[in-house]
């Protein structure tokens, strides 16, 4: 199965940094603020909602026969990114300020996305009904794991506690377990009119950046956000991103996946959803969100950059098996003999 690889520069990616331009100049403040609050809430329900009336229970349970793959993913997303997200504390030449530090580790504590994820993998020829099953398995393990680790990792920084941990549920999860109750109903008609639906979308989540970077703006954002602190996140984020890449394919390697496995594992295990991020973070840090998902919202574009230009490698490269005409017989769970290896692919066992 192949899907078109995602353009990284897209209408989209232009509409998130208008919005942030929109609320840099007309940030919403006073009563104005309070009802973007409001509506963004609203949004962020409506949009968990849509998330849950869409998945497939079916789909996901059948995904669960790559257990190695999902086991790695999910071990990258929440026990390793964090790892690495507190090593940047410590290790990266460039300090980071306190807030965008911060940002950097709520970002280590999202989970891995969905879409891009099924996109690339599918372009590079990897294994995409397990690369749908591992960003919807990440997905739904971030509705619980991701408040718990920010109250453990962020402390302070966060507005959780008993009523802010009911938010999260009031506010995510319920829409969710909704959308997955009437899904006999009212999936298909979703899944008839998704084109139209995908303003609903991007358009909660521009809703969501808005509101966040008005509050950001109105406590003086670009005091910390100068020009010198952004190139200094950037590069944590690359760093960020390679190491996360690298870890996944010797991941891949130590576990045995087969070629087209190891390229979704790779590619779903080094992703952060924007989508699941932002919404999240104006439950945990309220007003203070604006910069706290500044790196969440750089190292999305990054991804998508780095992930693309993987994709295209790792689609050129073809098997050495194949090449020489053999055919490649598969193997149970994801296994494969060490044929599959080749220049640019994830490696594979010897």
């Amino acid at each position: 199965m192949r899907v078109p690889v995602p353009r990284w520069l897209d209408p989209y990616v232009a509409a998130l940094a208008g919005t942030v331009g929109l609320a840099a100049l007309f940030p919403a403040s006073g009563g104005a603020a309070r009802v973007a609050e409001a509506v963004c809430d609203l949004a962020v329900a409506l949009l968990f909602f849509l998330y849950g009336a869409r998945l497939s229970t079916r789909e996901t349970l059948t995904g669960l026969r790559h257990l190695r793959l999902h086991g790695l993913v999910l071990a990258a997303t929440f026990v390793l990114f964090p790892l690495f997200g507190l090593a940047t504390a410590l290790l990266t030449p460039v300090p980071l300020s306190g807030q965008l530090q911060t940002g950097v580790l709520f970002l280590c504590l999202v989970p891995s996305t969905v879409q891009s994820s099924v996109a690339l993998t599918g372009a590079a020829g990897g294994n995409v009904p397990a690369a749908i099953c591992a960003g919807t398995y990440s997905s739904l393990a971030g509705l619980v794991l991701t408040p718990l680790l920010a109250a453990r990792l962020l402390g302070s920084h966060t507005e959780l506690s008993a009523d802010g941990l009911l938010r999260i549920g009031l506010q995510l999860l319920a829409p969710f377990l909704l959308g997955q109750v009437l899904r006999p109903w009212i999936g298909g008609l979703l899944a008839r009119h998704k084109r139209a639906l995908t303003p609903v979308d991007r358009g909660s989540i521009l809703l969501v950046v808005y509101t966040a970077f008005s509050a950001a703006v109105v406590q003086g954002i670009w005091r910390l956000a100068t020009p010198a602190a952004l190139l200094g996140l950037v590069a944590v984020l690359l760093a960020l991103l390679a190491a996360a890449l690298a870890a996944t394919a010797l991941g891949a390697h130590l576990l045995g996946l087969d070629r087209s496995a190891s390229i979704a594992a790779v590619l779903c295990g080094s992703q952060k959803s924007l989508a699941s991020g932002l919404p999240m973070a104006t439950v945990l840090f309220g007003s203070q969100a604006g910069l706290m998902v500044l790196p969440l919202m750089l190292y999305h574009q990054l991804q998508l950059v780095v992930g693309t230009v993987l994709a295209g490698r790792w689609s050129r490269a073809p098997a050495p098996a194949a090449a020489a005409g053999r055919p490649v017989a598969q193997q149970a769970d994801g296994q494969a003999p060490a044929a599959l290896t080749g220049p640019g692919v994830p490696p594979t066992p010897g």
